[in-house]
């Protein structure tokens, strides 16, 4: 039987989904007017990749949030979040190249190749498409076990994001600021948070940690 729905999470997911469409909405609508600049593919590469960096580590902040909180239905946004992220990934990547490249495929593997930054982000891309295409409950049910070993790559996925922006900013590209450094924070921080010791600190926090019974 299936559990009646939440107003109130469906309220909520629905405010969700707006904010995480508006960014797209307003590239559209800066496209538009053209007020994105003298370089718009810049732009238009430079805030595409920040919204799927920052929506990938929102998704990575789900589970410790829910730990620290003991709200388990903050997990219940994680999917939206992670699917959005995979859409902001793939606009990135479509626009890269669409308009950047030309449409010219065989030279995107030739700049896999010699940039390392560009390689990190092909390869958190790809990573991203099986998450993606697993990520609805049918699938869940299919894969059974495999599933969560499947979804915990997102770790890996989340490190590749963030190389490929430092490695950006490097190698002299425009737009260059602290933003890359302080993203590289918040990954370290949001596995930090999923050690064991983390665990541990928590239940001595919160006075749960289990004793030992007396023989």
């Amino acid at each position: 039987m299936k559990r009646p729905k939440d107003p109130r999470i469906a309220l909520a997911k629905l405010t969700l989904f707006s904010l995480c469409l508006l960014p797209f909405a307003l590239l559209v609508w800066d496209v538009y007017r053209q007020t994105l600049g003298p370089d718009p593919v810049a732009v238009l590469e430079r805030r595409s990749g920040d919204w799927a960096l920052r929506l990938l580590l929102a998704t990575l902040t789900v589970t410790p949030l829910r730990q620290i909180t003991g709200l388990p239905v903050l997990l219940r946004f994680r999917r939206m979040l992670g699917l959005f992220a995979f859409f902001y990934a793939s606009l990135h990547l479509g626009i890269y190249l669409v308009i950047d490249l030309g449409g010219f495929w065989r030279q995107l593997f030739d700049e896999i190749v010699k940039r390392p930054y560009i390689t990190m982000g092909f390869l958190a891309w790809l990573m991203l498409v099986p998450l993606a295409l697993t990520s609805t409950q049918a699938m869940m049910r299919r894969l059974g076990r495999h599933w969560s070993s499947l979804h915990k790559t997102v770790y890996l996925v989340g490190l590749c994001a963030v190389l490929h922006y430092l490695w950006l900013v490097k190698s002299g590209q425009k737009f260059a600021n602290q933003e890359p450094l302080l993203y590289g924070v918040i990954y370290l921080v949001l596995m930090a948070l999923r050690l064991p010791w983390s665990a541990l600190a928590r239940r001595l926090r919160t006075g749960t940690l289990p004793t030992r019974r007396p023989q």
